[in-house]
């Protein structure tokens, strides 16, 4: 595991494989319900990872079944239990709950509002990226907890680097079409196109008010680190998963 020093307050995390044999799709630790490993590999993780590591109950390590999309939820007592089926970012206010994504290769994004005290984490793969999940989940931290861009610190976890996100014109095109500063988010090698996915989630949430310097880039390329953390496009799709999480104490 590795841990994100937002605040004293917060316990911000990504997990690591942990792996005996990186070249085995399923081998380390993987809480993701819905991929194809064996579900007593992955409660025993997720027991490890709630009470051994966080010193939470089961139920209280969120984990959204997530469709590439925009959908937010608020994580309350009332709704610990749902499977927050088609959901792709978390929000919530919760003491001693633990929200998180699930990612392998997708961007994981972490964000604390140190006025609030409210936490969220999106999932942001390249169609989230475009669809511009990060501000959006601002957005509703701001409608249900008054949450200002200014209060705001973030992480941007493990995920595809710029030098290994080499993409196809389509998804070129779909960023340009979005209006982001392809200058700054995409370049050509050996006349394929790249982007930086990190680059372009942090500039769209410093464009609607978060500090550059609130935000911190893990700089961590999953694919090029898939001994350390699970890689969808180098153990293929049907593979373990990073969970990225945040918990307030």
């Amino acid at each position: 595991m590795i841990q994100y020093n937002i605040d004293n307050q917060i316990m911000a995390f990504s997990t690591e494989r942990g792996c005996k044999n990186a070249t085995l799709p399923y081998d380390g630790f993987n809480i993701t319900y819905y991929t194809d490993d064996a579900p007593e590999h992955i409660s025993t993780c997720r027991r490890m990872l709630s009470m051994v590591m966080l010193g939470i109950s089961n139920d209280r390590l969120i984990l959204p079944r997530q469709v590439h999309g925009t959908e937010i939820a608020e994580v309350t007592e009332e709704n610990l239990t749902d499977k927050f089926d088609g959901i792709d970012a978390l929000i919530t206010t919760l003491p001693g709950t633990c929200i998180g994504v699930s990612t392998a290769d997708c961007v994981p994004i972490l964000i604390y509002d140190t006025r609030a005290r409210a936490i969220a984490a999106a999932h942001a793969g390249w169609r989230g990226t475009v669809a511009r999940i990060g501000r959006k989940t601002i957005k509703a931290m701001a409608e249900r907890y008054g949450s200002r861009a200014e209060d705001l610190k973030i992480v941007i976890g493990p995920s595809i680097g710029p030098d290994s996100f080499e993409v196809g014109d389509e998804v070129y095109d779909a960023f340009s079409e979005a209006n982001f500063e392809m200058d700054k988010i995409a370049f050509k090698r050996n006349g394929k196109w790249h982007i930086d996915l990190w680059q372009a989630n942090s500039l769209d949430m410093q464009h609607v008010g978060v500090p550059q310097q609130h935000i911190l880039i893990a700089g961590i390329c999953t694919y090029q680190q898939h001994e350390r953390f699970f890689s969808a496009r180098r153990l293929g799709i049907k593979s373990g998963r990073i969970y990225t999480g945040i918990m307030i104490k």
